[in-house]
């Protein structure tokens, strides 16, 4: 790997590996960053509560050095790293950051790679995501807020109050 930078990258993976790739990288010492969600799933003999990742089948890994690109890049179930361009995609540190918040707010999140049209912008005021800045939008009939992180194409929609919200 020429011309290495440390810092965050994207994993590509096998679909429904995330989780073991994930434990792959703790015993290896390897710093990653899987972020999952609680969802529920409703079978016919009872409901269950699941984490599945925000992003199936994409991992976050933190490279410090070349030894890491390999070591990610060898554990079982990775198909590779996100390219653009032919080279792989560095995370800028803040997208990290701000998944790591939101997710971690415990809130409902959805992730949606719908494009939707630019509408009022807010910065949200109080909360866990207190200073960041949305997009109001109407999604499955709810007023949401889109928190966009420019990543894989997608968007992470929040349902917040309104009391919440600052116009820009």
């Amino acid at each position: 790997m020429t011309d290495f930078r440390k810092g965050w990258y994207l994993l590509y993976t096998l679909p429904r590996q995330e989780k073991k790739i994930s434990r792959q990288l703790l015993e290896m010492n390897v710093t990653h960053y899987l972020p999952v969600v609680k969802t529920l799933r409703q079978w016919s003999d009872r409901v269950k509560t699941l984490y599945e990742p925000l992003f199936p089948s994409y991992l976050f890994i933190y490279l410090q050095n070349s030894q890491d690109y390999f070591t990610g890049l060898n554990a079982d179930g990775v198909v590779g790293y996100v390219k653009f361009g032919g080279k792989i995609a560095l995370v800028a540190d803040a997208v990290v950051n701000d998944l790591r918040l939101v997710v971690g707010s415990g809130e409902a999140l959805e992730v949606s790679s719908i494009e939707f049209q630019p509408g009022q912008m807010l910065i949200i005021a109080e909360g866990a995501f207190a200073g960041l800045q949305g997009e109001m939008v109407q999604h499955k009939n709810k007023e949401m807020l889109i928190i966009r992180i420019n990543l894989l194409k997608r968007n992470i929609l929040v349902e917040l109050p309104v009391a919440q919200l600052i116009g820009v």
